[in-house]
């Protein structure tokens, strides 16, 4: 008798663990879907904030002469510079949509230092070497560790070479994959830990979903601005969302 109740006591922990575990949301390059804002500026990070998401998501890359600046693109939307082949002070120069400049990844730090309410979710680009991936990766790191953000910031990227380099030098990092060629066990492997793949990726493995729930992987999903999209996330557990419209989204999980 006894066993059967400890039965139905874990099978009822496990119901309510699964209703209550609200898929959240990732604001894209910042809350730049807004007045005032642009994508990646200061502004969608602090805008990010004030709305309580998750965590605020930005791109990284490394200037000629080694200083990591935040965009999203190879080259700057102002004068189209390639960033990996100009130096810093001529990257600065460079401005946004909303008129702010461009970013240096300390600037977007220290503010994001100052957003009590999100998480900091740090992409790095894929480069055009491994030498200036690992270097990258390594100044990254060492910049979160003296601002004391480790707690804070959560890491991702394309580049498998990155995602492995960032585990090696930071064990208990947080890392997630784009690519969405490798299935949840290969993650786990790795020591991933979550994923981080396309919606159509994840329609086409559905199987995923629950493989990456059965062995602890977390899901994130990438780049989700439709209502009804939303909805068949959180429907399939989806861990968070990541997406242009995170009112929308914040709206729709809290729903839930």
């Amino acid at each position: 008798m006894k066993i059967k109740k400890l039965i139905l006591l874990g099978i009822l922990l496990s119901t309510f663990g699964t209703v209550s575990a609200k898929t959240k949301v990732i604001a894209h390059r910042g809350f730049w879907n807004t007045e005032g804002s642009a994508q990646n500026s200061i502004a969608a990070l602090t805008k990010a904030n004030e709305i309580k998401v998750y965590g605020s998501e930005f791109d990284v890359w490394l200037s000629s002469d080694g200083v990591p600046v935040i965009n999203h693109n190879a080259t700057t939307d102002d004068h189209h510079l390639l960033i990996e082949k100009t130096p810093i002070a001529e990257l600065k120069k460079e401005k946004l949509a909303n008129g702010e400049y461009l970013p240096t990844l300390e600037e977007y730090l220290l503010k994001g230092k100052q957003c009590k309410n999100i998480k900091l979710i740090v992409e790095l680009k894929p480069h055009s070497s491994k030498e200036r991936e690992d270097s990258l990766t390594a100044i990254v790191l060492d910049m979160v560790k003296k601002l004391k953000l480790k707690k804070k910031v959560e890491y991702i990227s394309f580049s498998l070479n990155t995602v492995k380099e960032i585990i090696r030098l930071d064990p208990k990092a947080k890392v997630s994959y784009l690519t969405a060629d490798l299935p949840p066990k290969e993650l786990k492997k790795i020591g991933c830990i979550g994923l981080d793949y396309n919606l159509n990726a994840m329609i086409k493995n559905e199987n995923w979903f629950s493989e990456a729930k059965k062995i602890g992987i977390k899901i994130n999903v990438w780049t989700v601005n439709k209502e009804e999209d939303m909805h068949y996330l959180i429907k399939k557990g989806a861990d968070f969302i990541t997406t242009n419209e995170p009112q929308l989204a914040k709206e729709l999980t809290n729903n839930k």
